[in-house]
């Protein structure tokens, strides 16, 4: 089960890892379950357990 925010986030809006700051804005391309895929500027595409990372939204 997904918690806090991170059950919130849509394909399209844009995080930040907390603990990867180095990896760059990243917009979230799908949540599934706790399995958020985020294709971050400076690292790629990146499949984070949302049970174990809350990710920062980031908004304009």
């Amino acid at each position: 089960m997904q918690l806090g925010l991170n059950a919130l986030l849509e394909p399209g809006m844009l995080v930040r890892h907390p603990q990867e700051p180095d990896w760059g804005l990243g917009q979230v391309q799908s949540n599934i379950g706790t399995r958020i895929t985020v294709n971050f500027e400076h690292r790629g595409k990146v499949v984070i357990d949302g049970s174990r990372i809350s990710l920062q939204r980031v908004f304009d």
